[in-house]
C-alpha cells in the first residue's frame, strides 16, 4: 500500500522475444527467469497484488508454478515488438 491505497503490479511476459528466444522460461541461477520478477514483485513492501500479462502459455504456467496470477491472456496482437504496455 501507498498512502493506503492499494497497489497492482502488472508483470508483462512476451514470449517472442527477438533477442534471446524464450528468455523468460531459461533458467538462471536454478530457477526461470521470470521467477525473478514475480519474487521480486512479492517481496515489495508496497505491491499488494501482481499479475502477469503474457500471451504465451509456457510463462503463464511457470508463473503460476510461482503462485503469480495469471488471470487472462494476452492478445497476440498486442505481444508484438511495437506493442506498449
Amino acid at each position: 500500500m501507498i498512502d493506503g491505497r492499494t497497489v497492482l503490479a502488472v508483470v508483462p511476459a512476451r514470449g517472442g522475444s527477438k533477442g534471446l528466444p524464450g528468455k523468460n522460461v531459461l533458467n538462471v541461477c536454478g530457477k526461470p527467469l521470470i521467477a525473478w520478477t514475480i519474487e521480486a514483485a512479492r517481496a515489495s513492501r508496497v505491491i499488494d497484488r501482481a499479475i502477469l500479462s503474457t500471451e504465451d502459455e509456457g510463462i503463464a504456467a511457470i508463473a503460476r508454478q510461482w503462485d503469480c496470477e495469471v488471470p487472462f491472456r494476452r492478445p497476440d496482437a498486442l505481444a508484438t515488438d511495437e506493442a506498449s504496455i
